[in-house]
C-alpha cells in the first residue's frame, strides 16, 4: 500500500507462498545456492497436485520466481527487508558480521518504496518497538 502502484492483495498473496517450495527444497542460503539448484518448479508442482487451487498456487510461485510483475518484484523486496530486520537486529547487537552482509542486501532492492523503508530500519532503533527507555516501568515493571 506504501507503494500506491501496485494491487496490494496480488502483493499478499505472493508474499505468502513464495516460500512454500521451500518446505521441499529447503532454504538455500547464498552458499548454498553457489553449489546446489533447487528444483523449486517441480517441488511446487508436485506440493500443489490434487488441490482444487493449485493452479492459482503454482501460478503466484511462477510470478514471483519469474518477476513477471511490480508485485512480484516488490515481493521479492519485502523479502530482503525481512532479512535487513535480521541484520539490523546483529547490527544493534555489535555483530561485525551483520555489516559485513547489509550493503550486499540494500543493492538487491529495486523499487523506490523498499529504498526508502531501508533507510528507516537502519536509522532506527531495532529494539524500539517493545523497549521504551525513557520508561520508569522498566524500574518496577509495573509493581507500585
Amino acid at each position: 500500500r506504501l507503494d500506491g502502484t501496485v494491487d496490494a492483495d496480488k502483493m499478499l498473496r505472493l508474499a505468502l507462498a513464495h516460500d512454500l517450495p521451500e518446505a521441499r527444497t529447503g532454504d538455500l542460503n547464498y552458499v548454498n545456492q553457489k553449489y546446489v539448484f533447487a528444483d523449486e518448479e517441480r517441488a511446487a508442482d508436485d506440493m500443489t497436485r490434487g488441490l482444487p487451487f493449485s493452479d492459482e498456487l503454482r501460478e503466484l510461485m511462477a510470478e514471483y520466481r519469474d518477476e513477471t510483475s511490480p508485485e512480484a518484484v516488490l515481493a521479492h523486496d519485502a523479502d530482503q527487508l525481512e532479512m535487513l530486520l535480521e541484520l539490523k537486529e546483529k547490527l544493534d547487537s555489535g555483530c561485525q558480521p551483520a555489516d559485513d552482509w547489509t550493503p550486499f542486501v540494500l543493492r538487491r532492492l529495486r523499487t523506490g518504496t523498499a529504498k526508502t523503508l531501508a533507510e528507516k530500519i537502519l536509522e532506527g532503533d531495532s529494539a524500539s518497538w517493545w523497549f521504551d527507555r525513557d520508561s520508569e516501568w522498566w524500574v518496577r515493571g509495573g509493581k507500585g
